[in-house]
């Protein structure tokens, strides 16, 4: 699978790879190509507080399991409240946007329809797909900028069991907002490439994963693996046909 999306610290993707589920827009006919439908955006806002900002891995685990959990939503299926909403988002491309809040305006944007994920320290909430011009004023006025993040100290290489892994490209530089769009999208492909039973196991298990970044002589090997990966539409930050991210499912041990 492979999947392709634009950003502004966001991103638009295309995907390639393995079986798709039912409900991805890649396995799907569509009736009029993604680039003629009427675009929508899944916004999603890191909470950074001036004085106890998220560590940057922290943050991309948190996003990208705020993705799944807006999809695997009741309401974002069947007759669910957002599904149609998300239908139309998948129907065109897949495109994710990251904006930053802190004190009021997090309290402001915690308040609309969304759902919140949380990490270590980090919080990301996630709302139901809006049209590319008609966001909500709470959270239109939010910065894109400003969401550069670090981590104290380098991520633990052991991962663990039952967790599914999303890989970062070496090679690449982007802003931490950019790359949580990124890894959003790993997540996304993983979840249409399970069946019903991987989703609601990993489901049951509270959506573990974890991000990082592939080690440079690794990278060109992963790539090529056949795996779901994420491959940039280029409108910032990195160059078209860029493959930013590959996702792998979780270990059973």
């Amino acid at each position: 699978m492979n999947s392709t999306d634009s950003t502004d610290s966001s991103s638009s993707t295309d995907s390639t790879h393995g079986t798709h589920g039912t409900d991805s827009p890649f396995h799907r006919a569509a009736a009029a190509p993604r680039d003629e439908a009427p675009q929508f955006v899944l916004p999603l806002v890191v909470r950074i507080e001036r004085n106890a900002p998220p560590s940057r891995t922290d943050a991309l685990e948190t996003a990208a399991r705020a993705v799944v959990l807006m999809l695997s939503d009741e309401r974002s299926s069947g007759d669910g409240e957002w599904a149609a909403r998300v239908r139309d988002w998948q129907d065109g491309r897949i495109r994710k946007v990251v904006r930053r809040a802190r004190g009021a305006e997090w309290r402001k944007a915690s308040e609309l329809p969304g759902i919140t994920a949380t990490g270590g320290g980090a919080e990301v909430r996630v709302f139901p797909p809006v049209p590319l011009d008609g966001w909500p004023r709470e959270l239109s006025k939010l910065q894109v900028s400003g969401t550069e993040l670090d981590d104290a100290e380098q991520p633990a290489g052991d991962v663990g069991p039952d967790r599914a892994l999303i890989w970062l490209n070496p090679e690449l530089h982007m802003s931490t907002g950019k790359e949580m769009a990124q890894v959003g999208h790993g997540a996304q492909l993983l979840w249409w490439d399970m069946d019903e039973t991987e989703r609601a196991a990993w489901r049951d298990a509270g959506f573990p994963l974890a991000v990082r970044t592939v080690a440079p002589g690794r990278w060109a090997e992963l790539a090529a693996s056949g795996l779901p990966t994420v491959r940039d539409a280029g409108f910032t930050e990195v160059a078209p046909g860029s493959v930013t991210v590959v996702a792998d499912h979780p270990v059973r041990y």
